[in-house]
């Protein structure tokens, strides 16, 4: 696995995190835009962002349109800047090729930082005070047929690809497609560690040493960049993120990660990262020197 002596911050903006929830995510195009500059000033380099459409149920399709008029406001002024959407699961009302079309599309458009494959299907249920999970079938589903569409259209597409890692079994499906060729350069692993505070899924490994181990153990052998979410907690785990960074990791931050934990703004927790990449000694790379690292060319201009 490569390490390099920057490191790469990720913000994932809003989620379906609702103002009610916290009044600083932002939700309306300009407020992603503002935020999203603010973000990458404060050291972000990637920027990951959903738009009103639920990722369970909703339309079959997601519109790319509102990401495009958001996108292009944000690489007019951060033309390096690697941008990525979301996707909705999968349902007896759509298929695979609907829910894939806008991340297509957008490629196309010419704004799009990165494709995006999910690796398989997540549990999304809150838990109660006693740490039970809600009785409920609500769940991000995604098959493996999914998941084969999603890389041969991103291998397609040429750009690099976010694999998103809930469980172990989803690394072992991606890692799979990244041996037979599917994973063009710049490609990179995150993994989602979830914190488990009252009110949020029970799901995933915790943010433990030995957790991101066994994880590193299932790289062993690939080059790949990686990265680390903590999912349920109201700000950036410092122990945690060090951890990260010393392993040669990066970190992805925000709102969306912190789901239903606190009321935090984007561009606080981007710094509280920032800083303690500093801290260890890999300064936060901007979005031209994450290109570089990543083996991508510099944004045309």
């Amino acid at each position: 696995m490569r390490v390099v002596s920057g490191a790469i911050i990720e913000v994932a903006l809003n989620g379906g995190i609702p103002k009610s929830l916290n009044p600083h995510v932002p939700r309306t195009p300009d407020e992603i835009v503002a935020d999203a500059l603010a973000c990458i000033g404060a050291g972000a380099s990637i920027v990951h962002n959903h738009n009103d459409e639920p990722t369970i149920g909703g339309p079959p399709a997601h519109d790319p349109a509102p990401y495009e008029q958001v996108w292009r406001a944000v690489l007019a002024e951060e033309p390096d800047a690697m941008l990525y959407p979301t996707m909705r699961g999968w349902g007896p009302d759509t298929t695979i090729e609907q829910r894939y079309s806008h991340v297509v599309a957008l490629a196309e458009a010419g704004v799009l930082g990165t494709t995006i494959v999910d690796l398989g299907p997540i549990n999304v249920a809150p838990v109660d005070a006693a740490g039970l999970p809600e009785a409920t079938d609500v769940m991000y589903l995604c098959t493996f047929g999914d998941i084969d569409y999603e890389f041969r259209t991103a291998r397609d597409i040429g750009l690099p690809i976010s694999l998103a890692v809930f469980e172990p079994g989803h690394l072992r499906a991606g890692l799979a497609y990244v041996k037979n060729g599917f994973a063009p350069p710049g490609s990179m692993v995150k993994f989602f560690f979830e914190s488990a505070p009252i009110g949020v899924a029970a799901r995933g490994l915790p943010p433990t040493r030995s957790a991101l181990g066994a994880y590193l153990d299932m790289l062993d052998g690939f080059d790949l960049p990686w990265m680390a979410a903590v999912t349920g907690a109201p700000a950036v785990d410092p122990v945690f993120c060090r951890l990260v960074l010393e392993a040669g990791g990066h970190l992805s931050v925000g709102i969306e990660r912190t789901g239903r934990g606190g009321t935090p703004r984007n561009v606080d927790l981007v710094a509280q990262a920032a800083q303690l990449c500093h801290d260890c000694g890999r300064p936060p790379l901007t979005p031209a020197e994450a290109r570089a690292v990543l083996g991508l060319n510099p944004a045309l201009r």
